[in-house]
């Protein structure tokens, strides 16, 4: 009885780890087909300006495209340090609540 609830356990997490990746993939493919109708109907070349910069003329949904890009890129870089910071804090956390639970 024991195996065919750990059975069951296992089958479920695996299941609802394969849930979370098709709801993220169907998520950033929503995103990429936005993105590509929004570049193909705004094809008209701007600038971008930031104080005294300047950039050259490029196509809206070029710019749209890279700035999507670098955010995935530095969000897919940072999750990690986010990971280590949370960590060290969920950790002073369990020390902190050792403390009231003292056994008499």
């Amino acid at each position: 009885m024991q195996f065919v609830i750990t059975s069951f356990i296992s089958l479920c997490k695996t299941a609802m780890k394969t849930i979370a990746n098709l709801l993220i993939s169907i998520v950033v493919a929503v995103w990429v087909v936005g993105i590509a109708i929004f570049s193909v109907q705004n094809a008209e070349p701007v600038s971008l300006r930031f104080l005294t910069f300047q950039s050259i003329q490029i196509p809206v949904g070029l710019v749209l495209a890279f700035c999507a890009g670098v955010g995935i890129i530095g969000m897919a870089l940072l999750q990690p340090l986010w990971g280590l910071a949370g960590s060290r804090q969920s950790r002073s956390e369990l020390e902190d609540d050792t403390e009231f639970f003292v056994d008499e």
